[in-house]
């Protein structure tokens, strides 16, 4: 009597063991997942860095206008000139809001209080929407 092949008596090898999920696939998903939250911190820390520019350029401003003002010979009008001198050059004049400067007394002192006010360049809803911060400068005589 013949014997039948080998193959046929052994039962398939992969029925016999337990599926094993592969990972095919998997970087696809970890890619759709991972990429909205990399997006959203990377535009989260260019809003950051723009607002901290914005506030730097504006503070500089401030107070080298109340600087030029509190000169000997200086007014409130060559401080605010000063000013849009300087933030013409760094930022859109269309985001400044208000330039302001005055002489005023403080303890007793003559000085010279500058005030700029502007939008900061956000996107979305978080954040203020406008900066406005003062520079002083004590008058010379």
């Amino acid at each position: 009597m013949a014997r039948p092949p080998e193959e046929a008596v052994r039962p398939d090898r992969r029925s016999c063991r337990p599926r094993v999920r592969t990972e095919r696939g998997s970087a696809v998903v970890e890619f759709v997942v991972v990429v909205p939250l990399l997006l959203v911190v990377a535009i989260a820390v260019v809003q950051l860095v723009l607002a901290l520019h914005v506030r730097t350029t504006l503070v500089s401003a401030a107070a080298e206008g109340a600087r030029v003002g509190a000169l000997a010979g200086g007014s409130p009008a060559a401080a605010r000139g000063r000013i849009l001198e300087i933030l013409r050059g760094t930022v859109a004049l269309s985001s400044v809001e208000t330039v302001s400067a005055r002489r005023v007394v403080v303890g007793g002192v003559p000085t010279v209080e500058t005030t700029v006010g502007a939008r900061l360049p956000l996107v979305g809803l978080l954040g203020p929407e406008s900066l406005t911060v003062q520079g002083h400068a004590v008058a010379e005589r």
